[in-house]
């Protein structure tokens, strides 16, 4: 598996990171790929993923692509976090969320956002 693209563990729960950080459109959008094929092998309503857009250039297609990747692995997604989003223009975050049909709340660091994906309901 990618670098970018890994399991954590915290508080005994698995955690699919995924980590856009700094990573220019291509680099996205390979990962795009590995995330949806990572996450289609996994028990539907199971995954709980961060995704990391600390300075990731997010363009209208790496956009278009993201809102895809959201759409198809929707049913195997039980929780989701994001963190770094300051970089994400507002159009885009709400375009994901509305086309998705998810909620991706955002946090300041991973840590908190583990902590939220991590708690019981």
């Amino acid at each position: 598996m990618d670098d970018r693209l890994r399991f954590l563990e915290h508080r005994d729960k698995k955690i699919l990171l995924v980590d856009f950080s700094q990573g220019s459109k291509q680099e996205i959008l390979r990962l795009l790929d590995l995330v949806r094929a990572t996450i289609a092998q996994e028990p539907r309503n199971s995954v709980l993923t961060l995704a990391d857009f600390s300075g990731a250039q997010v363009d209208k297609a790496v956009a278009t692509r993201i809102k895809e990747v959201l759409a198809l692995d929707r049913p195997f997604v039980k929780r989701s976090a994001w963190v770094g989003t300051a970089s994400l223009p507002k159009v885009f975050y709400q375009n994901f969320k509305s086309f998705s049909q998810r909620d991706f709340p955002t946090f300041e660091t991973r840590e908190e956002a583990m902590d939220w994906l991590t708690k019981e309901e």
